[in-house]
C-alpha cells in the first residue's frame, strides 16, 4: 500500500510540474523534458463529428486544440475516419509513452 501511495504522489507531482506556467509563456512545456512547444510535432485527431483537432503526445503530457478556419468555423477535412489520430504526433519527445 505504501508503494501505491508513493507512486501516486510522484505522479501527481510530475503532473503539477508539467502544468505550471512560466510567466505568460504558455507555449513552453515546463515538465521533465521542458522545451518550447514549437519543437513538438502535431498530428490530427478527428472527433466523432468528423472535425479536426491538433494533437501532440509528449509522453507524460498531451495537448489538443481544435483546428479553426480564419473565420472561426471548425476544419472538417476528412483526412481520416472519426475517432482516428493521424500524423507524427508522438514525435519530438524523449519520454516514451508507457500506456
Amino acid at each position: 500500500m505504501t508503494f501505491i501511495k508513493t507512486a501516486a504522489l510522484l505522479g501527481l507531482t510530475l503532473t503539477i510540474a508539467g502544468c505550471q506556467r512560466t510567466g505568460e509563456q504558455r507555449w513552453v512545456d515546463s515538465g521533465i523534458d521542458s522545451k518550447s512547444l514549437s519543437q513538438l510535432v502535431a498530428g490530427i485527431w478527428v472527433d466523432p463529428n468528423g472535425c479536426d483537432h491538433w494533437i501532440i503526445d509528449d509522453g507524460l503530457e498531451g495537448y489538443l486544440s481544435e483546428r479553426m478556419q480564419p473565420d472561426g468555423r471548425p476544419v472538417c477535412s476528412g483526412v481520416a475516419p472519426p475517432n482516428t489520430a493521424v500524423g507524427p504526433f508522438k514525435a519530438g519527445s524523449n519520454i516514451p509513452d508507457i500506456l
